[in-house]
């Protein structure tokens, strides 16, 4: 009968993301780290905290990603999660994306208001600014401004979670959205939270303002591209498999 039994305290039932992996780490990798306990804060090198030239994918050095079922973030965790990630998207494709989204969305949003009176109605009176600006505070312009923002939430945040991290959009230009901790597809909660970051002050308030703010966070943020909405959500956006 083997006496090898884990230590006291240790589950190997334990979430693998917060313990180091099975196999021992040879003295020339850096030696053996100690393990976080379970429940407790994330180690010195979490991506949370790791400076834009630490190791991993996204400092200076970094490996290849590998192949396999683990090409995503791995199925233990380690000095950083986000080792075996793709790389991060560039913002043309990101843009890109967004535009292709917001057409999916407002197109049919569009249809549908013409066909109420809303849009053709305003077009064909022949109205002042006056009479328009009036039009636009009543109380059948603020329906029609919650179904744009219940249809621009929902379709971002169905889309992000039940679509294996893409839009239509990102499909599109290859890219997804990930967890920042270990790259997988974001739950249903960090989708909505990242879509009524993105969406809502742009529907409600300052649309263009706020998407300047948006362009100017994911530019200006190191390393991991974020935007005020990746931030929320605690994700990144990163190339998708071709």
């Amino acid at each position: 009968m083997s006496n090898n039994h884990p230590p006291p305290g240790q589950s190997p039932d334990d979430d693998p993301f917060s313990k180091k992996p099975q196999e021992p780490t040879p003295p020339s990798a850096g030696g053996p780290q100690e393990p976080p306990p379970p429940g407790g804060p994330p180690p010195p090198g979490s991506p949370y905290d790791r400076p834009p030239g630490g190791a991993g994918p996204y400092g200076g050095g970094g490996q290849p990603p590998p192949s396999g079922p683990n090409a995503f973030g791995g199925a233990y965790g380690g000095a950083d999660p986000l080792a075996g990630m793709p790389p991060l998207a560039d913002f043309g494709r990101r843009l890109l994306a967004r535009v292709i989204d917001a057409l999916i969305v407002f197109v049919p949003l569009f249809l549908i208001s013409l066909a109420f009176g809303g849009w053709g109605e305003m077009a064909d009176t022949g109205d002042t600014w006056d009479d328009i600006t009036d039009q636009v505070n009543t109380g059948r312009q603020w329906i029609w401004s919650l179904i744009s923002l219940v249809a621009y939430v929902g379709y971002d945040t169905l889309m992000v979670a039940k679509g294996h991290g893409q839009t239509l959009g990102k499909r599109l230009m290859k890219i997804r959205v990930a967890m920042l901790n270990d790259g997988s597809v974001p739950d249903v909660s960090s989708s909505l939270m990242r879509a009524i970051v993105l969406w809502v002050p742009a529907l409600i308030c300052c649309f263009c303002l706020w998407w300047l703010v948006i362009i100017v966070t994911i530019l200006a943020d190191k390393p991991y591209k974020q935007g005020l909405h990746d931030k929320a959500g605690k994700t990144v956006v990163v190339s998708a498999p071709q």
